[in-house]
């Protein structure tokens, strides 16, 4: 009896050991050119990963940072399998994980979408010598890149998007993903870059599922369910877009809390930080929220 309820003891820790190791991604996707969004602030609100919006690739391969912000402009940034984006540009990305005495960033990822990817799966393919394998390889060696987010809203094209993880994986990128609809696409993409993986060595290790918007009435036990691993749910911060899906920090608060208690989800984040800057909100009160639910 004794046995047994040591036994039972520690086996709860563990479980309560393994929920609060999964639970600790803090995240915010960067809309914002980061060339004008408040690093100092980003670097020390309690986010550990950011996820930079607007990666885009062109039909030769080549690759587009696009700014998303007044005032800025469209980079090139990677072609011909070199880095062609500026030392100032990859000094800023680079700066984000720099000094772990003052940023609590430790990944940082690209968001893209899936235009041009079948195509150039289809021809000229996904080896190492093809240009979208260098260029993605030389963005990587310069702005010092984990992993690259998919943020596919209309292609869903498993083959190709297979194919496309694969070979990032090869270069040494994760690859995340940002639904919002079609699970039976994301768990066909999930079984089959997962299959006969465990961590840490999972490819697709992180899924940041979209609750507002399109994504509003999404429950994250339920995707976990699908998914068959855990989720980080993602909330819009106060913005004047569609201010109807705006979350403050305290309705954030709420929001996670309630989700933590009823499933062991892998962290939060946040949607976005140019509504953040704009509409003068805080950094630190958005980031306390989820330094406090997901330690």
């Amino acid at each position: 009896m004794i046995f047994h309820t040591l036994a039972r003891a520690l086996l709860l820790e563990l479980l309560l050991f393994q929920h609060v190791f999964t639970a600790g991604i803090r995240s915010i996707f960067l809309f914002k050119d980061v060339m004008k969004s408040n690093t100092t602030a980003l670097k020390t609100s309690g986010f550990n990963s950011l996820i930079i919006f607007g990666v885009g690739i062109l039909d030769n391969g080549d690759i587009m940072y696009y700014s998303n912000t007044p005032g800025s402009k469209d980079v090139l940034v990677a072609s011909n399998g070199a880095y062609v984006g500026g030392d100032a540009l990859a000094a800023k990305v680079r700066s984000f994980k720099a000094d772990p005495n003052t940023t609590g960033v430790q990944r940082v990822e690209i968001s893209m979408n899936a235009q041009h990817v079948r195509a150039l799966m289809t021809s000229p393919g996904s080896g190492s010598d093809t240009p979208l394998y260098r260029n993605f390889a030389a963005l990587k060696a310069a702005w010092d890149l984990d992993a690259v987010n998919n943020d596919d809203e209309s292609l869903y094209d498993v083959a190709s998007t297979v194919a496309f993880a694969k070979m990032l994986g090869k270069i040494g990128y994760k690859y995340t993903i940002a639904p919002y609809t079609n699970i039976r696409f994301w768990a066909a993409v999930k079984q089959q870059l997962n299959s006969g993986l465990a961590e840490p060595d999972l490819l697709l290790d992180r899924v940041y599922l979209q609750c507002y918007d399109g994504g509003a009435s999404n429950d994250p036990g339920s995707w976990q369910s699908s998914l068959g691993m855990k989720v980080v749910p993602l909330l819009w911060v106060v913005n004047d877009s569609k201010p109807s899906y705006g979350t403050t920090a305290a309705q954030a608060r709420s929001k996670f809390s309630a989700w933590y208690q009823r499933y062991a989800l892998a962290g939060g984040g946040y949607w976005n930080d140019y509504d953040i800057e704009k509409m003068g909100l805080s950094y630190r009160e958005y980031g306390d929220v989820l330094s406090t639910v997901f330690p």
